[in-house]
């Protein structure tokens, strides 16, 4: 459905049920992560065996990207050790992050409540208990946690004074307008009122949960946010390199103007999103420019990492307004054992 047709989350919103006799589901994606899976799924377990009292069913769910199901052992050995607790495991061949979260939405089609969170994350104490008292105690249709960084390698300077791994903080309860999933609770009834999905045009591209979030948000639903809601983002050496941030600064903006577009509802929405977009976009490019120069002429380490960062996203807006798209979760295609060219 188009965001201009779909009816509104608060036009024949469904009734919600306490939580009493809620289902509610934790969902964690995983691609060729043994070790995260592994030590995220037991504090998943946790998460829900700790609100067990307090909803009417409580499981985790566990989508694996893999097409040779390389988590099946790890997860289904683990589920019996912890009958308790009902832990679901689902592979989804499909390539990209977009089939592994729509995964996620047609096996959790019997709850109520889909709690997203990524493998490479940890959730801290009540995590999931807090997430739903702001969602218990409001009109919302999703809650947003924060992530925090915490680094198996601590960055050099230049990514530190960059603050590239910085993320947003508000008071509980703040409304906002976009969200990921690496921390996010789901009213299922809303989402399934109103027909909504991940789109698949964002499956190797990133921007899909920037996309889902924001449309839920055109359509009226209200997304809050709890701070004390914590899940630690475990950051390994690789992603902590002045390339790789600097891409994802890129690739960040980059899906903000294709999401931007996508979401306008006719052409002329459309051309005063892509002017939006491109005005924001090069203010950045040469704002960030001239604080990269300044940090050159001062020897400012942060004024030369933030301007770079700031050019970066600027690109990236810009970028997307010629249908360029940064395909983060692209994949190598697999080699061939054949020395006989095709």
């Amino acid at each position: 459905m188009s965001a201009g047709t779909s009816p509104r989350p608060d036009q024949g919103r469904p009734r919600r049920a306490p939580l009493s006799e809620s289902s509610v589901t934790i969902a964690v994606l995983t691609f060729k992560r043994p070790e995260d899976i592994a030590e995220t799924l037991p504090l998943l377990a946790d998460q829900a065996e700790s609100v067990i009292a307090r909803v009417g069913r409580a499981s985790v769910l566990v989508v694996d990207n893999d097409p040779a199901e390389s988590a099946r052992t790890l997860v289904e050995a683990y589920a019996a050790e912890r009958a308790e607790i009902p832990i679901r495991y689902h592979a989804e061949p499909v390539s990209g992050i977009t089939a592994g979260r729509n995964r996620a939405l047609t096996e959790a089609a019997g709850d109520d409540i889909l709690v997203f969170i990524d493998d490479d994350e940890r959730p801290t104490d009540a995590w999931l208990s807090l997430l739903l008292d702001t969602f218990e105690q409001s009109d919302a249709v999703a809650v947003v946690g924060p992530v925090i960084s915490r680094f198996d390698v601590e960055p050099d300077s230049w990514v530190a004074a960059g603050e590239f791994f910085s993320r947003r903080r508000l008071p509980t309860g703040s409304a906002v307008t976009v969200a990921a999933t690496n921390n996010l609770l789901l009213d299922l009834r809303v989402v399934r009122s109103i027909g909504l999905e991940f789109d698949p045009a964002f499956g190797i591209t990133g921007g899909g949960d920037t996309m889902f979030s924001r449309t839920l948000a055109d359509r009226g639903g209200r997304l809050l946010w709890c701070d004390e809601a914590i899940v630690w983002d475990v950051v390994p050496a690789s992603r902590v390199t002045r390339d790789w941030v600097v891409r994802r600064a890129f690739r960040s903006g980059n899906s903000w103007t294709l999401t931007s577009v996508a979401l306008a509802g006719g052409a002329a929405a459309a051309w005063k999103a892509r002017a939006s977009c491109f005005v924001k976009g090069v203010v950045r490019v040469v704002g960030g420019a001239v604080r990269a120069a300044l940090g050159v002429l001062t020897r400012s380490t942060r004024h030369r990492a933030k301007g770079v960062r700031t050019m970066a996203r600027g690109a990236g807006m810009v970028s997307g307004l010629v249908g360029y798209s940064y395909k983060e979760y692209r994949r190598a295609a697999p080699r061939s054992s054949s020395t006989t060219p095709a």
